[in-house]
């Protein structure tokens, strides 16, 4: 599916990639969607999607559903690339799926820590992994936004943290915590010191798709270095060039649960436990529920209110009125 085929045209997916630049799709939703479409069309026997109908996605989407048993957002996703194929790049409209069977979302409660338990589970952890840990604790960062930030991210002065293209590819400022500045300017003079030697040899940082087509010289700024890059530089197939990529999840998540079990952790511990940890704390410190909602990045207060939800359930926080001293 790579390359161009007959007559120069550009394949299946370079057009899809092609698409997703200019409406300024985020590197991770266009590889997301990308990968969709080469599952769908794996599944119908390596047949272009312009043989195909809606018959053909609805049986693509229900084998996810009642086969696979992806959860909702994972079969909403694939429901939007094909989505996205059919009226963005084939130009062809989308028809009415009936019967489509929709998967469910799993009913399930936020794991949370206790303050003593993500102490215990930062102290079991050391150098660049437990520095990462502290972020998405610290800061309430998703995995992945953590894996992304740039240089420029961070205002050490001002201890505010800018989290580019999150989730719903929308941007926001959180918190930086002040115990981990001195770390990171450690941290932070290493990195310098290697991105120095990068720029000498032509090594770029990897940028999105459209600040890439829109300004390429921002690869060797200081400011768009990735702050937990990879030891090993890599060819970005996409741009063509020599690149310092991001570091892989499990760099952080494998020492996360590792941790966890030294410090005797009862619970299913992964990173994500550590974002909602740091609402649920929040909210246990008296901050507004708007205010842990812009934190975290929630498009909906209901995303946010489960985090009250968990503190209901397990006591904290929350007193009756009855309890208030009097003139409380």
């Amino acid at each position: 599916m790579q390359g161009r085929g007959r007559a120069g045209a550009p394949r299946l997916l370079d057009r899809v990639r092609e698409a997703a630049a200019l409406r300024h799709f985020s590197d991770r939703t266009t590889h997301a969607y990308a990968g969709w479409i080469l599952r769908y069309i794996r599944f119908h026997g390596r047949r272009h999607p312009r043989e195909l109908g809606a018959a053909e996605v609805t049986a693509f989407l229900n084998h996810l559903a009642l086969e696979r048993r992806v959860v909702a957002t994972t079969q909403n996703q694939a429901l939007s690339a094909l989505v996205f194929l059919y009226r963005e790049v084939l130009a062809q409209p989308f028809a009415w799926l009936g019967g489509l069977q929709r998967a469910r979302t799993p009913s399930r409660q936020a794991e949370v820590l206790a303050r003593h338990e993500v102490e215990a589970l930062l102290a079991a952890m050391h150098g660049t992994p437990a520095l990462m840990a502290g972020l998405l604790y610290g800061s309430g960062l998703r995995l992945n936004e953590c894996l992304q930030l740039r240089v420029g991210d961070l205002d050490l002065e001002a201890l505010q943290l800018r989290v580019r293209d999150g989730k719903g590819a929308k941007d926001r400022v959180t918190l930086l915590p002040s115990s981990l500045v001195a770390t990171l300017r450690a941290h932070l003079a290493r990195v310098r010191e290697r991105h120095a030697r990068d720029v000498a040899d032509g090594v770029r940082a990897p940028l999105p798709a459209a600040l890439r087509l829109r300004r390429p010289g921002a690869a060797f700024e200081w400011g768009w270095a990735l702050v937990f890059a990879s030891e090993r530089r890599a060819f970005d197939a996409d741009a063509g060039v020599i690149v310092r990529p991001a570091l892989y999840g499990n760099y952080v998540a494998r020492p996360v649960k590792a941790a966890a079990r030294t410090a005797g952790l009862a619970k299913a511990v992964t990173c994500h436990t550590l974002r909602h940890s740091f609402a649920t704390h929040l909210l246990e410190d008296g901050r507004d529920i708007r205010t842990v909602q812009e934190l975290l990045g929630h498009a909906d207060v209901e995303t946010t209110l489960r985090y009250a939800h968990v503190m209901l359930r397990e006591g904290k926080a929350l007193r009756s009125p009855l309890d208030q001293p009097p003139g409380g």
